[in-house]
């Protein structure tokens, strides 16, 4: 038996063409064009890259699209100054500060600085708070991505066992509670974790967030299971050229699991469609409008 391959680029297209529906309507009904800021600091090619990706969707969507770039240099307090700006401004109903910032910056006090209602990023500490309690919150898109591919699978994900490889507050913690939200069984592993093989056998949904190559094996796997790999990894060849691999030993496990992402095409496709979604969500909220359909 061969895993079904879960494919995010269709999935997340799926999503963008909802998200410029609801965009249309809410633009129809109440004159309202959502808007997302995305700032750069340096010219991290990577970063750059990932930027451009969203100022094109964020346009395909029908949303108003504001990039600010700034010099890797940049002082803190103009950093701040911006924001601030930004917090201000009618137009704009999402912020995304693009990390990793330079070390010259204190990435916790520019998070800090987002008005929270404009956080599409999830990562200020009162949407991660909201979260953790179970309130209405945004959340980080690579989380809320990883919820929507299972539950292409599942229809629901109550009752089954989930395991979750890393604990960073981008991916794994706030999955965790993603998925308490969804009434699954959660276990947060990481790289301490005793026996992780053992524990990765018993569940039913594996998502793999730990940056470690090829690190899940068909071993680990209890058969039929759904397994998420949030993992990007350049592994180098002999040629010198480098191979995008997941945390997932992707061929080895398709073996054994009952569906799985792939790397590229899987959970950083979903990405981008949910920062578009949180704006989206972000826009009605601060206008007071009704959740939108998304």
């Amino acid at each position: 038996m061969t895993a079904r391959t879960i494919d995010g680029k269709v999935i997340a297209a799926e999503l963008r063409a909802r998200v410029a529906e609801e965009v249309a309507r809410v633009k129809r009904e109440h004159q309202l064009t959502p808007g997302l800021a995305v700032v750069l600091v340096g010219n991290d090619p990577a970063s750059e890259v990932y930027v451009r990706s969203k100022h094109t969707q964020t346009q395909a969507a029908g949303m108003a699209s504001f990039e600010h770039k700034l010099p890797a240099d940049v002082a803190q307090a103009d950093l701040l100054a911006l924001i601030a700006k930004l917090n201000g401004d009618p137009a704009v109903h999402g912020i995304l500060v693009q990390l990793p910032l330079p070390k010259s910056i204190h990435t916790e006090t520019i998070i800090n600085a987002i008005d929270p209602a404009k956080d599409v990023d999830g990562l200020h500490p009162n949407n991660a708070g909201r979260l953790a309690g179970g309130f209405a919150a945004l959340s980080p898109c690579t989380p809320l991505g990883c919820i929507i591919l299972t539950k292409s699978v599942h229809a629901s994900l109550e009752g089954m066992n989930a395991i979750v490889i890393g604990r960073s507050n981008l991916v794994g913690r706030p999955l965790v509670q993603l998925l308490l939200n969804e009434n699954a069984t959660v276990t947060i592993a990481h790289s301490r974790s005793k026996d992780l093989p053992q524990l990765c056998a018993r569940a039913d949904l594996v998502y793999a967030a730990v940056g470690k190559p090829e690190m899940v094996r068909a071993g680990w796997i209890k058969p039929g299971a759904t397994v998420i790999d949030v993992g990007i990894n350049r592994m180098p060849l002999p040629d010198g050229k480098t191979r995008l691999v997941g945390d997932v030993a992707f061929k080895e496990v398709a073996e054994v699991a009952g569906a799985i992402t792939p790397v590229p095409g899987g959970v950083g496709q979903m990405t981008v469609a949910c920062l578009l979604v949180n704006t989206l969500r972000a826009a009605c909220a601060i206008s007071g409008l009704a959740k939108p359909g998304v």
